[in-house]
């Protein structure tokens, strides 16, 4: 399995994509950053960690479960839900911010998207991941992007992290 990303990487992916954040949004007054578990959530969780650090006050993040709203239910396997976690504040004119930790055919970010809609009416929605590895089902694009590492369909682009798996590596794997 070759390592595409190491854990120096990924800690400086992590910090660019909240520069990026911040530029483009003046400021994380108005953000709130939403990661799709289980490693969205935590990236959301290290973005957000950047830009309070870099802002000097916390900024809003949560999780967004998209699993009801996923159109291949019927063709996976059950998994435990994990609840949404918005801020009391809610989504209505935040710009928000869906972090996820690949971007592959789209259809994630639709149905997180989906589940968006049902909660409320951000100002904006943008889109931030580790990796972009191409391949589009959907007319989607990441507006702040770790890495793009081209693919081939049958391959699996693997992100490891701390919180989940005890190492920081992305690995693309046959």
């Amino acid at each position: 399995m070759p390592i595409v990303l190491n854990e120096d990487e990924i800690r400086r992916a992590v910090k660019r994509i909240a520069h990026e954040i911040l530029e483009r949004n003046s400021g994380a007054t108005n953000l709130l950053l939403l990661g799709i578990p289980t490693r969205g959530a935590d990236l959301s969780y290290r973005i957000a960690e950047q830009i309070s650090e870099i802002e000097g006050s916390e900024v809003l993040h949560g999780r967004l479960d998209i699993t009801l709203y996923r159109d291949d239910l019927r063709s996976r396997a059950p998994k435990a839900l994990l609840p949404t976690d918005i801020p009391l504040t809610g989504i209505n004119g935040k710009d928000v911010v869906i972090v996820d930790d690949v971007l592959y055919s789209g259809r994630t970010v639709r149905a997180a998207l989906d589940a968006l809609t049902d909660i409320g009416r951000a100002r904006t929605v943008q889109l931030a991941v580790l990796v972009d590895r191409g391949h589009r089902e959907f007319p989607i694009r990441a507006d702040y992007v770790g890495k793009n590492i081209p693919t081939n369909r049958d391959e699996v682009v693997r992100v490891l992290l701390q919180e989940s798996d005890g190492v920081d590596q992305v690995v693309i794997e046959s």
